[in-house]
């Protein structure tokens, strides 16, 4: 039988899931049925978290239980901090988190697939440590000890005090949790693949966003919303030479930062919201310059690329958003991390009720029936 070979398994279906809805076409993104602007608008992180590891919306009892058991694992033991003071100063955050995540697991291991109980504790504290971890490794790099975390601050508003010891403003805060709910979930993408394989082995938890956390690391994946502000700075003459630097990129079919989606073929729903997300802090704290610059691209790429679906994905205006909140840009894609924990928590915990391990096939291409050698008559 003939096989078809789908270079990177573009739209090959690879599980069932209830989690989340993308419709590229549209550029519509919804969790368990609900509509991502909705939740950006009105819900909070927590609540988002929630829907998304049990399926539903919780009352306000649940989410009140939630809350408290999430506030309460948020500190790393102290072994793991001084795990973290022994990496090199110069590493990149991403790699940090995963080598810390994988760690945290070897203080759980006993029990954890046990039973759902048991599970449910292990999501809870991963969810819960990741941002911890990332500002620890932060804090420590810059000569500085960790911030204890508070248990009167929301999940966003205590990692912004985590990073810098200072209460962050209401807006500032708030823009980081609507940040974190629009990271939060995104179908079966190349992390959340790798979650579920890495989770079909039965391996623990830790394991399985560990994996996750390296494959998101990549620069096409959430590496990229580092690229994109490095892109438009680098750009010759700043707004006035955005022209030029368009129309030469789109000659030279060269791959312009934070535009095109495997998925969408119109904007992003995830960049509208950040771009109006930057348009608040802007108002409130002042603008700043490299904004136009992007929307001045955003405006000449489309004329050229729109009719191959070529729009900004969510990279495009996250760095602009996270750069005004003065969040280091090599911090941007952990945040997209500590987000997307509880989307992979939940596609481990539903790859879990019906596994079956992963096992794809491959189309083989290599020589056949050669014969063995001694190394001696080998020329």
């Amino acid at each position: 039988m003939t096989v078809d070979y789908v270079p990177g398994l573009a739209g090959v279906p690879a599980t069932r899931s209830k989690i989340g809805l993308i419709d590229g076409k549209v550029g519509m993104l919804s969790y368990r049925g609900y509509p991502v602007e909705q939740l950006a608008e009105h819900s909070s992180f927590e609540e988002t978290a929630f829907l998304l590891l049990k399926g539903h919306l919780p009352s306000q009892t649940e989410l009140d239980v939630f809350v408290a058991s999430l506030r309460s694992h948020r500190r790393l033991k102290f072994r793991i901090i001084e795990l973290i003071k022994t990496m090199p100063e110069g590493g990149h955050p991403m790699d940090a988190l995963a080598a810390t995540m994988s760690a945290v697991g070897m203080f759980y291991a006993p029990g954890i697939m046990d039973n759902e109980e048991a599970r449910w504790g292990a999501a809870i504290r991963i969810l819960t440590k990741a941002p911890t971890m990332v500002a620890a490794f932060h804090r420590i790099r810059n000569g500085d000890e960790p911030v204890t975390p508070r248990d009167d601050l929301g999940h966003a508003a205590n990692f912004l005090y985590m990073l810098t010891e200072k209460e962050p403003d209401p807006l500032v805060a708030r823009v980081m949790e609507v940040a974190f709910i629009l990271h939060a979930e995104h179908g079966m993408n190349a992390s959340t693949f790798a979650a579920r394989v890495t989770g079909s082995t039965l391996a623990d938890p830790y394991a399985v966003i560990s994996s996750a956390i390296a494959t998101l690391a990549g620069p096409l994946h959430g590496g990229a919303n580092e690229d994109v502000l490095a892109m438009l700075r680098a750009i010759p003459g700043g707004l006035a030479g955005v022209d030029a630097f368009a129309e030469e990129s789109v000659n030279a079919k060269r791959k312009i930062s934070g535009f095109g989606h495997r998925v969408y073929k119109v904007k992003d729903p995830r960049a509208s919201i950040l771009q109006s997300l930057a348009v608040k802090l802007f108002d409130r704290f002042g603008a700043t310059d490299i904004y136009d610059v992007a929307c001045k691209l955003e405006e000449i790429v489309a004329k050229h690329l729109g009719p191959k679906g070529i729009y900004p994905n969510v990279d495009f205006y996250s760095g602009i958003v996270y750069e005004k909140m003065n969040i280091p840009s090599d911090v941007f894609t952990p945040i997209f991390a500590i987000a997307r924990t509880a989307g992979w928590l939940s596609h481990w915990l539903e790859q879990l009720e019906n596994n079956r391990i992963f096992r794809p096939s491959q189309i083989y291409e290599g020589d056949r029936d050669l014969k063995y050698k001694p190394i001696a008559d080998r020329s």
